[in-house]
């Protein structure tokens, strides 16, 4: 049996005042849900203070990004070794920053071992554009992501990666894919790519969550397809109740 997941994704808001005020609304809630695992990832101007709010909660922090080099002159990037001062999870290769930041699979690549070497656990992001999806390219496209993302990673390490299956079409954008569509990109694009790299029982162990406008109202949809093992969840997650709401969908 594969724990589930549910990582909230905050992206480019909050305060670090603002971060402490959403935490606390949302921690007695969360811890309530012991039965899955809970990930918060703030700025990184928040994870400092955040960190401190989560000790004895068992529930993680992680970064939303990183630079693959442990030092040097990279002016506004962050280390592995910095993010694993207050973090266990790190986002690899979400598609804002494949857009935005000319993120590549070479990069992610780079970016997942220098994870797993400082023993954090990546969350790494796949997932096809509308025009891509809507010319029938997304077993491609994705396939393509999850073999060049993970390229190199010991058969040893692969247990430890999580997938965030995440149709570009369908982040922020209020027009999630269906859950039974979604499950079909795991059961028949994502999971026998990992077998490919790994092998059969190795892939069946890795947790593949699924993101993209997920919400209170449809979480129960997707918790409830076989092969998605939780959600990263954008939006929502900087609602406490909401966020609290998805987690406890994941637990049924």
């Amino acid at each position: 049996m594969r724990t589930p997941l549910i990582a909230g994704n905050w992206k480019m808001n909050k305060t670090v005042e603002q971060a402490r005020a959403l935490v606390a609304e949302m921690l007695p809630g969360l811890q309530t849900v012991s039965a899955v695992e809970r990930v918060l990832c703030p700025p990184f101007t928040a994870l400092m203070p955040i960190s401190a709010m989560l000790v004895g909660t068992e529930i993680g922090l992680g970064a939303q990004n990183m630079h693959w080099e442990a030092q040097g002159a990279f002016t506004g990037e962050v280390s592995p070794a910095m993010i694993k001062e207050f973090c266990q999870y790190v986002i690899i290769g979400h598609s804002e920053r494949r857009t935005y930041f000319g993120e590549t699979d070479q990069t992610v690549n780079k970016k997942v071992h220098a994870a797993l070497s400082n023993q954090l656990i990546p969350i790494v992001c796949v997932g096809e554009t509308l025009e891509e999806n809507e010319a029938g390219r997304t077993a491609e496209v994705v396939a393509r992501q999850v073999c060049d993302g993970l390229k190199d990673v010991p058969k040893d390490q692969a247990t430890k990666l999580v997938i965030a299956y995440e149709p570009v079409w369908a982040i922020g954008t209020g027009r999630a894919a269906s859950g039974e569509v979604a499950n079909r990109v795991l059961a028949e694009i994502i999971r026998p790519a990992l077998a490919g790299l790994f092998d059969t029982p190795t892939a069946q162990q890795i947790r593949i969550l699924y993101g993209g406008s997920v919400t209170a109202g449809n979480a129960q949809e997707f918790f409830g397809q076989p092969e998605i093992d939780g959600a990263l969840v954008g939006g929502a997650s900087l609602k406490a109740a909401e966020f609290v709401n998805i987690v406890a969908a994941a637990a049924k």
